[in-house]
């Protein structure tokens, strides 16, 4: 018995935790304070005598979330399930408590006022719905094939999208994309999925006379209309709604393959509007070049595969849910900054994970990190 319990021991599992996940989400951080500071410091010296106004509030933020993502990740991911129905219901009651008593910024109430703070209750919804979602297809099962399994997962998703994109479109539509990796990870038959994403290439090569004519029955709000029309010919528009599309493409124009230099950046000096927000990619090109560009897409495209990797590994089919719900969020809300700031899509004001200043969205991205690495402490290694 003695001879065998040092074997014993040396066989025993091990838990895996992904250490290249969190320092890629390190790094991001990081390098989104000091993008933010660059190309912020400008408006920030001059509205709050302070250049280091916006770094500092995210610097804050994304400490304290980082503190929460890594209790998080070592809480068993299962426990989430438990609170699944309670988070989505609590998502509708905030989105209709932001409609009804929501802060107006811009002519837009999508942030929710909590104390002296203020959060934006679309993030919270996006992580709710994963956890709902993923715990709704686990109890199908193979139902979930079926055409009433699947109309299950889009009755659930469709109802808190809609209320989302009424007042944030970009973020309505982030949330069905999710539902949509999720199902087409769920479900054997691929095909209505590609079908899908071919019909939304064709609504894109059509966007104006479609625009034109859901505005018309009362679908689409005349400033979406807009968005339409300046995206497809901004250059008509210079002085109005073309104007940040066009200094964005000037940023990224004349960035070159190097750039002008880290802090170096002419367009941030009061030409994007916001530049440390939505619009922070054309800085990041501008200042760091197309070498710099590449370069956070690679990190992007590292953080995916440890995603799909932990997906692949997790110890059931919940845990890889909520990686998969978490992989889909990032790389649309990734895919659709990038293709606003380039102007391949129309302005959809969308940030730019973990990089365009924005504590909610930070706060809530650090939760979702929390989650996957959660996920990934449950795998275990053989010795």
């Amino acid at each position: 018995m003695a001879e065998n319990s040092p074997n014993k021991k040396k066989n025993k599992p091990r838990r895996f935790y992904d250490y290249s996940l969190l320092f890629t989400v390190i790094f991001l951080t990081v390098f989104g304070l000091v993008m933010i500071y660059s190309s912020s410091s400008y408006a920030a010296q001059i509205k709050y005598d302070d250049a280091a106004y916006f770094m500092m509030r995210q610097a804050k933020i994304a400490l304290a979330g980082f503190v929460i993502m890594l209790i998080i990740s070592k809480m068993d991911y299962h426990w989430y399930a438990r609170f699944a129905v309670l988070a989505y219901v609590l998502s509708y009651v905030l989105m209709i408590a932001t409609a009804l008593f929501g802060i107006e910024r811009n002519g837009k109430k999508r942030w929710l006022g909590v104390g002296g703070a203020s959060i934006q209750p679309t993030e919270f919804v996006k992580i709710a719905l994963i956890v709902m979602l993923a715990s709704m297809i686990v109890q199908m099962g193979k139902n979930i094939n079926e055409k009433r399994g699947v109309l299950l997962v889009i009755v659930t998703t469709l109802p808190i999208a809609g209320i989302v994109a009424a007042n944030n479109l970009s973020s309505g539509i982030i949330i069905a994309g999710i539902a949509f990796v999720m199902l087409f990870v769920a479900c054997k038959k691929k095909w209505p999925f590609f079908a899908c994403g071919f019909a939304g290439v064709g609504v894109l090569a059509f966007a104006g006379p479609i625009a034109t004519a859901l505005e018309k029955i009362g679908l689409l709000k005349e400033y979406q209309l807009s968005r339409i029309f300046v995206w497809l010919e901004p250059e008509k528009y210079p002085s109005t709604g073309g104007y940040q599309v066009l200094q964005g493409l000037y940023a990224i124009g004349s960035g070159g393959l190097v750039g002008r230099g880290l802090g170096e950046s002419i367009q941030k000096m009061g030409f994007v509007p916001e530049a440390q927000n939505d619009m922070i990619f054309s800085i990041i090109c501008e200042e760091l070049g197309l070498f710099g560009a590449v370069s956070v897409i690679l990190i992007f495209l590292f953080m995916i595969y440890r995603f799909m990797l932990i997906a692949d590994n997790a110890p059931d089919l919940f845990g890889a849910l909520l990686v998969v719900g978490v992989m889909g969020h990032i790389a649309i809300q990734v895919i659709l900054n990038i293709a606003v700031v380039t102007n391949t899509i129309p302005n959809t004001g969308i940030t730019l994970p973990f990089i365009s200043y924005g504590g909610t969205s930070v706060l809530f991205l650090m939760m979702e990190m929390g989650m996957v690495l959660s996920v990934s402490n449950q795998i275990r290694l053989e010795r």
